[in-house]
């Protein structure tokens, strides 16, 4: 029994193993895609902000669109 668990666990651990890998070459190809925006003249940090924006639900969107302009309210920012 204590076999199996053993090669129970080795097998999660290289499953493990080649997602991270997996992982690491789809984080590669992201970072590939903003330099080629950057390249042609397109902000990546705007980009950035757009991604993590459409990810939102409408509403979580616009509580914190209404919060910003507050704060912004609050500091004199307009």
């Amino acid at each position: 029994m204590a076999e199996a668990t053993g090669d129970r666990l080795r097998l999660l651990i290289e499953r493990i193993e080649r997602l991270e890998e997996e992982k690491k070459g789809i984080a590669d190809d992201i970072r590939d895609v903003y330099a080629e925006a950057k390249a042609t003249g397109y902000d990546a940090n705007i980009m950035r902000q757009i991604i993590r924006l459409r990810k939102m639900k409408p509403d979580d969107r616009s509580e914190q669109d209404t919060i910003l302009e507050t704060y912004k309210a609050a500091l004199g920012m307009g």
